[in-house]
């Protein structure tokens, strides 16, 4: 019987995005502390995170699989993560007008019963534009993206705050990376649909 598949997270966004892979799997939130610790780069950050919270419901469902991911914003080596709130949600977008943004989006795949442990991390870099605050204010009572690293929902109205995207993976900057993800759960024995 195949290992249950466990995605460590809340995020509807990654939710869906794993619902695109078209296999079985539950959710349960991880629960962890998200502060930086003290000289922690983001991308350091992000792939601490990833793996805490993989192996945060790992310690809970030994035998599953487990999925972790987080994303941090990196501007010019300074981690910004999600808002929470409409008023940092506009600073954030204020400080990252024309400027390039990288986004650190990890991945990590637990399975404590074998001690298998692997994380990986896809780089989206994103170049802003310059838009008049009524415009980013618009965009914030619209989409209300505070829930998303950098205020920054790409996958909705948020297209309009960029000049361009670059990554290896489409799906990486909405905040799971589905290639380098069936990469990892092939190497943990699950059989993708359609391979």
């Amino acid at each position: 019987m195949p290992a249950p598949i466990v995605l460590a997270s809340s995020s509807p966004y990654r939710r869906q995005l794993l619902e695109q892979l078209r296999l079985p799997f539950r959710t349960e939130s991880p629960d962890v502390d998200e502060t930086p610790g003290p000289g922690e780069t983001p991308l350091q950050l992000a792939r601490r995170l990833a793996l805490l919270k993989a192996s945060t419901v790992g310690q809970r469902h030994p035998d599953a699989i487990v999925i972790g991911s987080d994303q941090v914003a990196d501007v010019n080596g300074v981690a910004i993560s999600k808002p929470g709130d409409h008023q940092t949600a506009l600073l954030q977008l204020l400080d990252m007008q024309g400027r390039t943004v990288v986004f650190h989006t990890a991945l990590a795949v637990v399975r404590r019963c074998d001690d298998h442990a692997g994380v990986d991390c896809v780089d989206t870099i994103v170049r802003f534009r310059r838009l008049a605050r009524e415009s980013l204010e618009a965009y914030l009572r619209l989409e209300q993206p505070y829930d998303c690293a950098g205020a920054a929902k790409i996958e909705s109205l948020g297209i309009c705050l960029v000049e361009s995207v670059r990554s290896d993976d489409p799906t990486a900057l909405i905040g799971l990376p589905l290639i380098s993800l069936t990469s990892m759960l092939a190497a943990c024995g699950v059989s993708l649909p359609g391979t």
